[in-house]
């Protein structure tokens, strides 16, 4: 795959997009495609997460319905989630690049297998003033550290916290985790710009692909039932985890 050729990132943009606003998943598919492309592994993941903004800037105007009567909880765990996205792009650009190569799959395999995880069904909606408990206060800011440091999944893991302490449907919850992961990615994006190696010519095609995927996304969780979707990712996943371990430990 060659960057003069940007179609292939787009497209590739276009998969994430849809697939992270459905099962959070999008890193499973634009980093590897930046891999592909020739970008080395801590450049293709800050560029992975500039271009993420855009997918969450289309998943969020998508779910409009469902983010009605959730402002004071977007509004309390937006402000945790913005927190631990920045620590965790911060920890990212101390890392030594040997070592994030060696971390990736074991991230990679632990957010596929996360998927398998089985939710509780939604519950009575909270009240809207309702205050979020530390625990799940401390867990959003865990996982938007990690989606920060490399994200792969991390929608995964904050769909399952946000079903299980909430008891939102799976729809309201999925665009929570929306708004919160773009929210720590934004912010993660802004250091990363500011300080890492963003790769734009990669950038601009996969946002692109990413904004119109992540349109789409909130229609497909609508309608489609996504068990059978999670499985086909978290197989995918693993066998990449594989593949990227095989990679770096050999």
């Amino acid at each position: 795959m060659a960057l003069k050729d940007p179609f292939w990132l787009m497209l590739a943009g276009f998969g994430g997009g849809l697939v992270g606003s459905v099962a959070g998943l999008a890193s499973l598919v634009s980093y590897p495609a930046l891999l592909a492309a020739g970008l080395p592994p801590v450049s293709a993941n800050v560029s992975n997460t500039v271009a993420l903004v855009f997918g969450s800037v289309g998943s969020v105007s998508g779910s409009v319905v469902e983010l009605r009567g959730q402002r004071a909880q977007a509004r309390r765990l937006g402000a945790i989630a913005i927190a631990g996205g920045m620590f965790g792009g911060l920890l990212l650009l101390a890392t030594p690049s040997g070592a994030f190569v060696r971390i990736v799959p074991w991230l990679i395999a632990g957010a596929s297998l996360a998927i398998l995880i089985r939710r509780r069904p939604g519950g009575p909606m909270p009240a809207e003033g309702h205050r979020p408990s530390w625990a799940i206060s401390v867990g959003v800011f865990l996982v938007a550290v990690y989606g920060g440091y490399f994200g792969a999944a991390a929608g995964v893991l904050l769909l399952a916290l946000l079903l299980f302490a909430s008891g939102e449907t799976l729809a309201r919850s999925n665009a929570m985790k929306n708004l919160l992961l773009g929210m720590a990615n934004a912010v993660a994006a802004v250091a990363f710009v500011a300080f890492g190696p963003v790769r734009w010519s990669a950038v601009v095609p996969l946002a692109v692909g990413f904004l119109v995927g992540g349109r789409l996304g909130p229609i497909v969780v609508r309608k489609a039932p996504a068990g059978p979707l999670r499985v086909l990712i978290s197989a995918a996943g693993l066998g990449l985890a594989i593949h990227l371990g095989l990679d770096a430990y050999r």
